[in-house]
């Protein structure tokens, strides 16, 4: 018997008929998906947590010195992380332009233990302005209304008063860099000197692992670009100082935790159980006396309200406990809604 064809087996047929039958060669010329290949000769030193903390650090860092940037050029400066990577450092080193300059900074971390010792970098953190960015910047400064970036010939060499500039210029980003470390560890960073043009001098193990955040800039109608190299040995003495601070904090807490719950144990608490609410005249209240009997409009199996500095804690049942009045706890009012009703 005849095999019959489905409705989608004859439409795919009659497509393939009118295409010249390229259907298949055209499945064939999609595109591979890319895949980011790993070097597993040269392992990743920071995890992806420590990346994220390190974008988190930085995205704070462009929010100070954002706002003063807008001080320093007369006008709205946007900055934004546009990504931050571990690499080595000649894939940096190569980029860099015969008449470019860096920031070398230098990076102390301090100790928040009474009489620690402070401990500085041996490798210094650099920061990288592009060219056209920098004499954007300078132009502002100066009272130019320019564009943030222009055109500058390839090479173009900085003069000695833009290299004052410069050195002024970047003084103040530098300064404001320890503060966005602050809920980590505290570390200082001061700028240390200007290295003109940088690929004629060895300024790190050219396969040192490094860590390379990028930012963009926009300011006055134009965009710029700005990068912060991170030593690997920088960062890991930093990070082991962020792990000594966490475990301090972690057994600092634990151990507090004891005396804090030795002294809750015996501070007093009063308790309100609240029957019911009624009102009773002036008159009522006063010719009360014993055995008499108020009504409160409610059940005697109508829960009770526990109350704990004017809020209702639990409900409860009132009852009787080695011929004590007592009350049997029902629930628990975890809610705010239910405290405050």
């Amino acid at each position: 018997m005849a095999e019959v064809l489905s409705q989608s087996q004859i439409d795919a047929l009659l497509n393939s008929m009118r295409s010249g039958g390229d259907g298949e060669k055209a499945e064939e010329k999609q595109p591979e998906k890319k895949y980011r290949k790993y070097d597993f000769t040269t392992p990743r030193k920071f995890t992806k947590d420590r990346i994220k903390m390190l974008n988190g650090i930085f995205e704070n860092y462009t929010r100070v010195i954002s706002s003063r940037l807008n001080a320093q050029l007369r006008t709205n400066c946007e900055i934004e992380v546009e990504s931050i990577e571990e690499q080595k450092f000649y894939e940096f080193n190569n980029a860099l332009m015969e008449g470019d300059v860096l920031a070398m900074v230098d990076v102390t971390v301090h100790s928040r233990e009474e009489g620690g010792h402070d401990v500085q970098a041996e490798d210094p953190v650099m920061v990288y302005l592009s060219t056209s960015t920098a004499l954007g910047m300078m132009d502002r400064m100066m009272g130019s209304e320019g564009e943030g970036e222009r055109e500058v010939p390839i090479g173009y060499a900085y003069t000695d008063l833009e290299l004052q500039l410069y050195e002024h210029l970047i003084k103040d980003i530098v300064a404001l860099m320890g503060s966005s470390w602050e809920n980590y560890v505290p570390i200082s960073f001061e700028y240390n000197h200007t290295q003109v043009n940088p690929t004629l001098v060895t300024l790190l193990n050219l396969d040192e692992t490094v860590v390379l955040v990028d930012m963009k800039l926009t300011f006055g109608g134009g965009d710029g670009r700005m990068s912060v190299v991170l030593p690997g040995n920088v960062l890991m003495s930093v990070f082991g100082e962020v792990n000594r601070e966490s475990m301090g904090r972690k057994v600092a807490s634990e151990d507090n935790s004891g005396e804090i719950f030795d002294q809750l144990r015996d501070s007093s608490l009063e308790i309100v159980a609240e029957l019911g609410e009624t009102r009773l005249s002036l008159s009522d209240i006063y010719h009360l006396n014993v055995g008499d009997v108020v009504n409160l409009g409610r059940s005697k199996d109508s829960p009770v309200y526990l109350e704990i500095g004017g809020y209702q804690w639990f409900t409860g049942r009132m009852g009787t406990h080695k011929k004590n009045m007592a009350i049997k706890i029902d629930e628990v009012c975890y809610s705010a809604e239910q405290r405050s009703e």
